[in-house]
């Protein structure tokens, strides 16, 4: 029997997550529009936050689910080199001067890392079907 909140939403197996290491996508929804939110694992916790940076909406990760520089210490922006606390998200240098990420409320459960949805992250829906253009 599972025992998480109907709330909680799987992303992925907490071993999965490496202190430092690479970290996992999920899809979210904002009142932007649909997204990307992520997990990391860092000092022994696991942290989300929506995978845009605080400088410019872009994505952090340089390489899918590469989110930490060299170090494992700092979450990096690879499009313009902002850098944040991963305990935190707070903004630790560059160009996000002081806007920080997002954070999305995760817990670890039963093996599981989960997510919240929210009043600002909730469930992306079904893809809108793309419109057929009739032939001429």
């Amino acid at each position: 029997m599972n025992d998480l909140p109907s709330t909680a939403i799987p992303i992925c197996a907490s071993d999965a997550l490496v202190d430092g290491g690479p970290g996992v996508r999920f899809p979210v929804q904002t009142r932007d529009g649909p997204s990307t939110g992520f997990v990391v694992r860092y000092q022994g916790e696991v942290r989300g936050y929506l995978n845009r940076c605080a400088h410019v909406g872009v994505e952090l990760d340089w390489d899918r689910g590469q989110f930490f520089d060299r170090s494992g210490l700092y979450l990096l922006c690879a499009t313009h080199g902002a850098v944040y606390s991963p305990d935190s998200g707070r903004c630790a240098g560059g160009p996000c001067r002081g806007q920080g990420l997002r954070t999305i409320a995760v817990e670890e459960r039963e093996a599981t890392v989960c997510w919240h949805p929210d009043a600002h992250f909730t469930v992306p829906g079904p893809a809108a079907p793309t419109p057929k253009i009739p032939l001429l």
